[in-house]
């Protein structure tokens, strides 16, 4: 008989923290589900989370067992006198609870509703840089009544049901001495006429469905751990590409999630301007008065005519290769498929292999400045909005810290435009004079060597990003899905679908790059293109759309998502005065180059001398490490695999 008292009375506890908390407990629960409703993203792939229900259960059952420890046990243990005091502290721990998660909840939705996102880094890093007048035009629009008769009114009808609920529950008299009971109707409290027997009945089955809720909740568990105690942004962003990656269901957790990733990028951002401070340039010898850096987007070398596609997806570069002043590389890999990851390690002097972290080395725009240069940087993608997902976020926190961004720019696009000419536009507008900017860009420079006013530009374009149906004007469609049938006859047609979208904006992008060189033909002008990383549109034998970010990277995968197209222009009169470093950079074209390294080979063509510079990884210098390891992802050598593969081939060739 004992142990069925113990187990009675055990059963007994596990029901009696969501009989303390009863109003609480549900009133959360119909907040969280309805929350969970409202912020379902509208796409073709947006969904409610699988197991919301049952771990919002579980939450909730673990928040009542923590307010129960701390003593708020609702109107069910109405304290005596002596009791009184802890029993307050607990209602204000109580009431500060619900307030934080009915606050977060608005938040979220109303972000939602008005942003198209639910909260993110970028937005808590907004709110950081909000002063007092903006805050107060924000809390007026909440208040507007097209507002509160959104998804926001419910979380206020809500929040409204549960004040009234608790206040009521809190009026009722307790008749029990021990607590347990009372006159309130069932959905309020425990009532006197359920028994010790059904108690136990109720804890049988609460004890059942936290297991099951624990069990279905475990790995998400483990993936919310994860994530919140990863040591960088970068590996925050790179946890949350993995398939099973954890999902953030509630507000709560998306805050806690923002307010880390903005802790990790501020560290970084405190040890780049550490950094940035200790840049120095003995001297600059500005070899190349005006510099043009275009880094595209999403680009699959083998989607490039200029590459040898089936497909005139390139023809104005073909054009100018013919004309001997495009060299195109013919060995060029991406460390990352990753745009931020590629960003940082492109834009800083660190390369992989290096000691330390990218965040310990100078960015390179800096050593620029520095030296003297005028750097401007003409972005598509990395400009902080309020609903840019955590990727963007992870590629532009650095770039947009004020003190980051003018230790390396000198001028700055503000907005982002739905296609890639509207930076032509933006570089137009720089290039006419003003009459508060009488000098227009590129700079002029003296004659001779003594370049007063050299230039670096830096054109970051939104190039084949997905979805690739948005990459280009709809009357500048070219490729059509007949144009497919003699090399992709079996395609199905929803997949040929995709690779027309994207071979349309790799032509669309062809004219980008082509009038960007335009504006520099007639100038002392040398162009360096270089996408971020590759991009798979289902390729011949391979399902993939987009990039696959496992680290278990073979041939096939590297061959379309890491290895990119890169390739230098020259304008005739650069041409004219540097005949020595033109035949350095035709001889270099076959070198194997990771661009990581792409720094030194730009601090080379600028003449800059410093100790950031080193020739070993300058892909234009005699001291060039040809067998440095190019690893990608830090972890996969990629000249291995091509090794591997080059045997695999030859071991199938018949010999006679």
């Amino acid at each position: 008989m004992r142990i069925f008292q113990i187990i009675g009375k055990a059963l007994r506890a596990v029901f009696r923290p969501v009989e303390a908390n009863a109003v609480t407990f549900v009133a959360l629960y119909v907040l969280g589900v309805v929350t969970a409703w409202l912020t379902v993203p509208n796409t073709p792939s947006g969904k409610l989370y699988d197991n919301l229900y049952l771990e919002l259960f579980l939450d909730l059952y673990l928040l009542c067992v923590v307010l129960y420890l701390f003593g708020a046990r609702g109107a069910t243990t109405r304290p005596s006198n002596k009791k009184r005091k802890g029993w307050r502290w607990a209602s204000v721990i109580k009431f500060l609870v619900c307030f934080v998660l009915y606050a977060v909840a608005l938040a979220d939705v109303y972000c939602f509703e008005k942003y198209g996102s639910s909260l993110t880094p970028s937005m808590l890093m907004l709110v950081g840089e909000t002063d007092s007048r903006e805050a107060g035009e924000f809390l007026s629009s909440v208040l507007q009544w097209d507002t509160l008769t959104s998804g926001v009114g419910w979380l206020l009808l809500i929040a409204l049901g549960h004040g009234i609920a608790s206040r009521l529950s809190s009026l009722t008299p307790n008749p029990s001495p021990r607590g347990e009971g009372s006159g309130m109707s069932f959905w309020l409290r425990t009532p006197r006429l359920v028994s010790p027997p059904l108690r136990e009945g109720l804890g049988v089955g609460l004890l059942c469905l936290l297991v099951w809720s624990a069990t279905a909740s475990w790995k998400n568990k483990q993936g919310l751990w994860r994530l919140m105690t990863l040591p960088t942004v970068g590996a925050v962003e790179n946890e949350v590409t993995r398939y099973h990656r954890a999902e953030q269901y509630q507000p709560i957790y998306r805050l806690a999630f923002s307010i880390r990733a903005n802790q990790l990028a501020a560290r970084q951002v405190d040890q780049l301007i550490e950094a940035a401070e200790g840049v120095t340039v003995d001297s600059c010898a500005y070899t190349s008065p005006t510099i043009v850096l275009i880094i595209g987007e999403s680009y699959n070398k083998h989607h490039a005519q200029l590459y040898g596609y089936y497909m005139p997806t390139t023809p104005r570069q073909v054009a100018r290769e013919k004309t001997g002043q495009l060299v195109k590389f013919t060995d060029v890999v991406t460390p990352w498929n990753l745009t931020s990851f590629v960003f940082k390690h492109m834009l800083s002097t660190h390369v992989i292999g290096q000691e330390g972290s990218w965040s310990d080395y100078p960015l390179f725009p800096e050593v620029f400045k520095r030296a003297g240069y005028d750097v401007t940087f003409l972005t598509n993608q990395f400009l902080t909005k309020a609903g840019e997902a955590v990727f963007d976020f992870s590629g532009g926190f650095f770039l947009n810290d004020p003190r980051l961004s003018a230790a390396m720019f000198d001028h700055r696009n503000e907005k982002t435009h739905i296609w890639d000419d509207g930076l032509l536009k933006e570089w137009d507008e720089l290039s006419r004079p003003t009459p508060s900017r009488p000098t227009p860009l590129p700079l002029p420079v003296r004659e001779g060597s003594d370049y007063s006013s050299p230039s670096l530009v830096i054109f970051h374009l939104l190039g084949q990003h997905m979805n690739y149906y948005s990459r280009y004007p709809k009357k500048q469609t070219h490729f059509t899905a007949d144009d497919y049938q003699e090399y992709r006859p079996k395609m199905p047609a929803h997949r040929k679908k995709q690779l027309v979208w994207y071979d349309n904006a790799t032509l669309y992008n062809d004219s980008i790059v082509d009038q960007i060189i335009r504006r520099f033909e007639q100038q002392d002008a040398i162009v360096i293109y270089m996408p971020d990383h590759g991009e798979e549109v289902f390729e011949p034998g391979r399902l993939v759309i987009c990039r696959n970010h496992t680290d278990d990277i073979d041939y096939p995968l590297a061959h379309y998502e890491y290895e990119v197209p890169f390739w230098v222009w020259c304008s005739k009169k650069y041409i004219a005065a540097r005949p020595e470093l033109f035949r350095q950079i035709r001889a270099a074209k076959d070198r194997p180059m990771m661009t990581d390294a792409l720094p030194h080979m730009l601090m080379y063509l600028a003449g800059i001398h410093s100790k950031d510079y080193h020739p070993e990884y300058n892909i234009l210098s005699e001291k060039y490490e040809e067998q440095r390891p190019r690893l990608l992802k830090g972890i996969v050598n990629y000249d291995t695999l091509t090794h591997d593969m080059s045997s695999k081939r030859s071991a199938k060739i018949p010999r006679r």
